[in-house]
């Protein structure tokens, strides 16, 4: 194994899609320190600047100190804090379900998910887009079921697909995300729960992207339908500032998680500091709105002045901004470029995303200023 282990470094390297880790330092607002040299960041999702925030730094410390740096076991053991149950609730609350159910991470949610859900009828057909994220495609597989991938964010093909292989499955699952992590689009979430319900097929969204950063209060763009999907993850490691995610759901659902999640089941419940960063999130997000709103306006002044210039942002209209470059190689040199110029802008490239489509993933912050997208803008017209 040795051998194959340099051989695949060395495939990767080749490729050009090698990669390492390289550390920074957090910095004043908006940007992070690497090298000595500090560099603005657009390359997070703190996309509300909360994971400086003091209320969440000592909440955290308060939580600790009064509960411990440890939940000391699994949720069904012994790790069910009363601390757990209070975030919950007010989880549910904040994304209008009946329940819900925290995991430590929103990749570990998703993969213990779809195998959980394919318990019940393991010949159901799965309908997914393209471009969820790699957990969703984990679980999907650990599930090892049928998976029938639609086009990305093209619902006409989704319903192709639910009639050639839905019609005569024993049950039917659909998974979106609201925001595409790596696009910056959207769902058109009203319409899927239409089509959902005209096959009486499960509808799983995942909020990640959009949780803290869209919707009313912050709540994501599940959270005012009038009729809900049935299942939807989101996690707090990006706008809300901390780390972990949830499972929102009708209480049957999460009570059946609770029975049948092996990523929930038999796991160290997450620790009382996290659970502080959580309660303060949830305390501020709800009042941010003049933070959307500059994260908004941010948003439109780096896509409308990319697209100036002769950039692809694709669909994106949200605070991810991608510029599609193409090829590892050069997307990797536009990366560097960069960084020597004072951004962060890291390079994204396959699996991440398909062949051909490497591309800068810029991600704002409501931290952000406009003379700093315009400072931006003034790199990105160096290339042209």
């Amino acid at each position: 194994m040795h051998e194959r282990f340099a051989e695949a470094i060395a495939e990767r390297k080749a490729s050009d899609r090698y990669r390492s880790l390289r550390a920074i330092t957090p910095g004043p607002p908006g940007f992070v320190m690497r090298d000595e040299r500090e560099l603005l960041d657009l390359s997070s999702n703190d996309y509300l600047g909360l994971a400086r925030h003091p209320e969440l730094a000592r909440r955290a410390g308060e939580w600790a100190e009064n509960f411990g740096t440890g939940a000391r076991g699994s949720r069904l053991v012994s790790g069910t804090l009363e601390a757990h149950s209070t975030i919950e609730a007010r989880v549910a609350a904040f994304k209008r379900t009946e329940s819900a159910m925290l995991f430590a991470s929103g990749w570990q949610a998703n993969a213990a998910l779809f195998p959980a859900l394919l318990k019940l009828e393991p010949k159901a057909a799965v309908f997914a887009d393209w471009l969820v994220h790699a957990s969703i495609h984990h679980g999907i597989a650990a599930a090892r079921t049928k998976h029938h991938g639609y086009r990305h964010n093209d619902l006409d093909h989704l319903e192709e697909l639910l009639e050639q292989h839905g019609r005569n499955a024993p049950a039917r699952i659909i998974a979106t995300e609201s925001v595409f992590s790596m696009d910056g689009d959207r769902a058109d979430l009203e319409r899927l729960v239409r089509i959902a319900r005209d096959h009486d097929a499960l509808l799983v969204v995942d909020e990640a992207h959009a949780t803290g950063v869209l919707g009313e209060g912050g709540a994501g763009l599940t959270a005012a339908l009038a009729d809900k999907p049935d299942i939807v993850m989101g996690t707090f490691s990006k706008a809300m500032g901390g780390f972990g995610a949830y499972i929102a759901a009708s209480a049957q659902i999460c009570d059946y998680l609770i029975n049948a999640a092996s990523g929930f089941i038999y796991t160290t419940a997450p620790p009382p500091p996290i659970l502080g960063a959580m309660d303060a999130a949830l305390d501020l997000v709800p009042g941010m709105d003049a933070e959307r709103s500059s994260l908004e306006t941010l948003g439109d002044q780096l896509r409308a002045g990319l697209s100036d210039l002769g950039f692809d942002t694709g669909a994106s209209n949200t605070q991810i901004i991608p510029v599609t470059i193409g090829s590892e190689a050069d997307t990797l040199a536009a990366s560097a470029a960069l960084e020597e110029a004072g951004v962060l802008g890291v390079a994204i490239r396959p699996p991440t995303v398909p062949l051909g489509e490497s591309r800068i993933r810029f991600s704002l912050s409501s931290v952000h200023q406009v003379a700093q997208v315009d400072r931006v803008l003034d790199i990105m017209r160096g290339w042209r």
